[in-house]
């Protein structure tokens, strides 16, 4: 065996060591990066307090989005029961934030979400309801959190309606990351609530 075949197989088994180090070492393994799925498109809706809300509001938080709505008798009320888990959990974080849109505008506007707020005992600091034009909601909820099939995109937005138990994470940085996380499922709810924490340790 000649010696530059020899000096190859050194070079691989370090660089087999190095990797496996990296990976196993928590010290390194809890920086790795969640994959990014997509970026926030600038919006602009009201909140509970009938404040203007962005996408700049979003920046240097660590967010948790979904949508609902107020009247919603079904899966609604398990979902934001679940989301309060969280919120109970991280709500001390500044750079924490829940987001809930409504998915039924035309119902819930800023009274009804205020009150909806209230009645869930929810710092308007920490989780924020919105509400706005149904279009730019619904675009939003498809185009940057992805929580919506995008075949309904085909239909009328005045025919359409948006009904999801599916939480989408947001970086500091305005970017989705992780995965889409099925908010009524506890497995998935583990997974978010890990996920949160690694976006924590980023640097």
């Amino acid at each position: 065996m000649s010696k530059k075949i020899i000096l190859y197989a050194l070079f691989f088994l370090l660089l087999v060591f190095v990797v496996y180090y990296f990976v196993k070492n928590p010290k390194y393994n809890r920086t790795l990066l969640l994959p990014v799925l997509s970026n926030v498109q600038p919006f602009s809706f009201i909140n509970q307090d009938s404040q203007q809300f962005t996408e700049k509001n979003m920046l240097g938080k660590i967010c948790v989005v979904n949508y609902f709505f107020t009247t919603c008798k079904g899966i609604c009320p398990k979902m934001n029961q679940n989301l309060m888990d969280i919120y109970k959990k991280f709500k001390d974080s500044t750079d924490f934030l829940i987001i809930s849109h409504t998915c039924n505008p035309e119902i819930d506007g800023v009274s009804k979400i205020k009150e909806y707020a209230r009645l869930m005992g929810a710092d308007n600091m920490r989780w924020i309801f919105l509400t706005g034009n149904k279009k730019e909601l619904y675009a939003q909820a498809r185009n940057s959190y992805l929580l919506d099939d995008p075949n309904n995109n085909l239909q009328s937005i005045n025919d359409q309606f948006l009904h999801t138990q599916f939480f989408a994470l947001v970086d500091k940085n305005g970017r989705v990351r992780g995965g889409i996380y099925d908010g009524l499922k506890k497995e998935d709810l583990q997974k978010l609530n890990k996920d949160i924490l690694k976006l924590f340790q980023e640097k």
